[in-house]
């Protein structure tokens, strides 16, 4: 029966990866799509949303099989407790790369300064990262990288804060021309600081998953 468990386990890491590389991927097409202004690579991106979609729906459905079926111990019901909570991150994940491409396909003249796609693509690459060591965390129950990425969500919170006070001073300097670029701009910089956030989530139960506490709440599993 345990061996069973265990595959069962090692099935659910499986499908939890799969579902980080998709969002990796994800961010990285968004990231491309900006940079060129490419909108048939956004409808692309609106669309392969779905099977992020579906990978929730599949590891959840082995989640809930593992805890009906098997009766988990403590430490493997966190585990178990954990991954039902990191998909709906990783799903909002897949979300967010949507709402960029709906923005690229909305705009008639999408083409930020050279300065601000830098500073995309410096974000971009962070968050991506933050997702990858944040599921990799979880599966090779790695702490110190876990807290690894709650520290890196305060540069991207920098990086946000970096582009809105520019953009702030941008439209004073224009007198309101140009309004949509500029909003459009710090939205998409607005989703990367909240994807950036959801990975800083993940982390978190991943933490929850080898220790038995939560971060921000008052949430103790005993082993």
């Amino acid at each position: 029966m345990r061996n069973r468990f265990d595959e069962q386990l090692h099935r659910l890491d499986e499908q939890l990866t799969q579902m980080g590389e998709l969002c990796e991927a994800a961010i990285a097409k968004t990231t491309k799509a900006l940079e060129s202004s490419d909108k048939e690579q956004a409808r692309i991106i609106i669309s392969e949303d779905e099977e992020i979609d579906q990978l929730e729906k599949d590891i959840e459905r082995l989640c809930l099989k593992l805890l009906l079926q098997q009766q988990p111990v403590a430490k493997d019901l966190r585990r178990i407790s954990a991954a039902l909570k990191m998909i709906t991150d990783m799903e909002r994940i897949g979300d967010q790369t949507s709402d960029i491409a709906e923005i690229i396909l909305s705009s008639k003249d999408w083409a930020p300064a050279d300065e601000d796609i830098h500073v995309i693509g410096k974000m971009a690459s962070e968050v991506s990262k933050m997702v990858r060591d944040s599921v990799t965390a979880y599966v090779k129950k790695d702490l110190e990288l876990a807290r690894d990425v709650m520290k890196a969500d305060d540069a991207i919170d920098e990086y946000f804060e970096e582009v809105r006070d520019e953009m702030i001073e941008f439209i004073k300097e224009e007198k309101g021309e140009n309004g949509k670029k500029i909003f459009d701009l710090i939205m998409v910089t607005k989703y990367l600081e909240r994807i950036g956030d959801h990975a800083t989530n993940i982390a978190e139960w991943v933490e929850f998953s080898i220790t038995g506490v939560h971060k921000d709440s008052a949430i103790i599993h005993e082993s």
